[in-house]
């Protein structure tokens, strides 16, 4: 199995396992936030999405259109308005399927070409910056499973041990 067969694997089962999360939000609950300042459930939903299409762009295609925007003027500047429940989980399973298709097609010999941004401080390898999107998935699920228990919903493993 090389990086690339890797990457597609786990990108699946992490996703699958984000399914699992995401399907016990509401749409109650997207406005919802646990204090002032910190994300709503909605913008934690539209940062999967954007920031996945982000930094794929910057490992793919050298594109570093997100992050000329999101270091210096913040997370919420790359934001905008969340949509409804159902169009965010679109976008959310739009945007994975993208990046499995575009990883798919990536020659496996490029995945040790650096990605470089001097005015930013950015300088990373393809195949790093493609495995730190499953690291971002996977921390910002947790985020949601904890916002999930202090609405009272029951996460996935809560309901598995009834």
């Amino acid at each position: 199995m090389d990086w690339r067969e890797f990457f597609l694997k786990q990108k699946e089962a992490t996703r699958g396992r984000t399914r699992q999360v995401v399907g016990m939000i509401r749409a109650e609950h997207l406005g919802w936030r646990p204090e002032a300042g910190a994300l709503t459930v909605g913008e934690m939903l539209r940062h999967l999405w954007v920031s996945e299409e982000g930094v794929r762009r910057v490992a793919l295609e050298g594109n570093f259109t997100y992050y000329e925007t999101r270091v210096p003027q913040g997370l919420r500047a790359v934001l905008a308005t969340p949509g409804t429940l159902e169009d965010e989980l679109r976008h959310l399973e739009r945007v994975h399927h993208e990046t499995l298709a575009a990883v798919q097609d990536f020659p496996i010999e490029r995945w040790d070409e650096p990605r470089v941004h001097e005015a930013l401080g950015f300088r990373r390898k393809v195949g790093i910056i493609l495995l730190g999107i499953n690291e971002h998935e996977i921390h910002h699920r947790a985020q949601l499973m904890t916002y999930l228990r202090m609405l009272g919903t029951p996460v996935p493993e809560a309901i598995a041990r009834r």
